[in-house]
């Protein structure tokens, strides 16, 4: 049940807040001044915090203030009697989720009250989501050739620098390109992933750059495209090798002036965005083949990183098999399950031309069909090998 906490000097207002709120199902506690509701923040979690502006002892935008350092993801509403369009504008500058006048109108206060908790419940599952994100690009393994890779990814993530991921299928290259940007300067803007093999040719321009309102016969409305999502943070271009030469022309012109424009658009926008490709075909045999421009070739591999095979890193199969073993024990909400020796040895003996990808399918096929442990059996009958 979401948690309230109302921070008022009136103890009539506190009063008359707590009764509305509690009938509206929601649990609502009271500090009578600025002190005492962040000794209520630090000791507890609140989801909202309704907030006079002018009380005694430590005025409401001062305790705004030390809250986001407090309980950063609280939402504040300030409430006052004598509030204007400056204090307004004060109060969002320093955090506040809104700013009603006192009293407050009672369907205004409700509406508002429950817009903050769908942001606070939106910050929260953003976080959980980053966290998830963060824990599944996770690099397993201690084997020679994944410490190169891990080397090269710490000294260019801090850079701005281009960087072309190469590597079979399966191998893990959006891996390689997550966690340069989460070891960025760019970690806390976006990273929009875009895989150019999925998008039809017509399309990716209008993926990529956006289009304006009947720029052709389906835009019914304005884009924004990738480039412009990704503004402040990274763009990851995921199977550059399968980019049509016409966006090809429209990428690296986008990456010599930082500016793009939109289908069907005569305006240029202005972007900052680091990007980050990936391939798993030969660009220079595709550059032989007319296939793929040189000049881009160039301006996307100041750094190259060659994510290896499954095959060469066989010693990171039993850490991956049982980081996906628990994984897929968290997804079932079961108990993991265990490799026996000879199970495990079977696996590090195989061909995994899917590399990671199939490793994981693979394992995921032992947890639902083999025993506990599993058995060398139960590789050999369901590994598919």
């Amino acid at each position: 049940m979401p948690r309230i906490l109302i921070i008022d000097d009136e103890k009539a207002i506190r009063y008359t807040l707590k009764e509305i709120l509690e009938f509206e199902n929601y649990t609502v506690d009271q500090a009578e001044d600025g002190p005492a509701g962040l000794d209520m923040l630090i000791k507890d979690k609140y989801d909202v915090v309704l907030c006079d502006v002018k009380m005694p002892k430590m005025d409401g935008l001062e305790v705004l203030e030390r809250a986001q350092k407090i309980s950063p993801d609280t939402a504040f509403i300030m409430v006052s009697a004598h509030g204007n369009i400056e204090m307004a504008v004060d109060a969002t500058k320093k955090g506040a989720f809104d700013f009603i006048p006192k009293p407050p109108d009672l369907n205004r206060l409700l509406v508002t009250v429950r817009n903050a908790l769908d942001r606070t419940k939106l910050v929260t599952e953003t976080k959980t989501l980053k966290k998830k994100i963060a824990k599944n690009s996770e690099m397993v393994g201690d084997s020679a050739a994944l410490e190169s890779v891990r080397k090269a990814i710490t000294k260019v993530a801090p850079t701005d620098a281009r960087v072309l991921i190469t590597g079979p299928n399966g191998a893990g290259k959006e891996m390689v390109a997550r966690q340069i940007h989460e070891q960025s300067n760019r970690a806390n803007g976006p990273l929009i992933e875009v895989n150019c093999a999925a998008i039809p040719s017509e399309l990716i321009e209008s993926e990529l750059f956006g289009h304006e309102k009947g720029s052709f016969t389906s835009a019914v409305k304005q884009r924004i495209g990738k480039f412009e999502q990704a503004d402040g943070g990274t763009l990851f271009l995921d199977e550059i090798g399968d980019m049509s030469l016409s966006a090809q022309a429209k990428v690296l012109r986008a990456l010599q002036e930082n500016k793009i424009t939109r289908v069907g658009g005569e305006k240029e926008i202005s972007v900052n965005v680091r990007v980050l490709a990936a391939t798993n075909k030969n660009l220079l045999q595709e550059i032989a083949d007319r296939n793929f421009r040189e000049d881009l070739y160039h301006r996307l591999s100041v750094i190259l990183i060659q994510v290896p095979a499954l095959n060469d890193r066989r010693e990171d199969i039993p850490a991956l098999a049982e980081k996906f073993l628990a994984d897929i024990a968290n997804d079932y909400g079961n108990k993991p399950k265990r490799f026996a020796p000879d199970a495990m040895q079977y696996l590090q003996s195989l061909d995994w031309r899917g590399n990671i990808r199939e490793l994981r399918n693979v394992v995921e096929r032992l947890v639902i069909m083999g025993g506990d442990p599993i058995s060398e059996d139960d590789a050999r009958s369901f590994s598919g090998k």
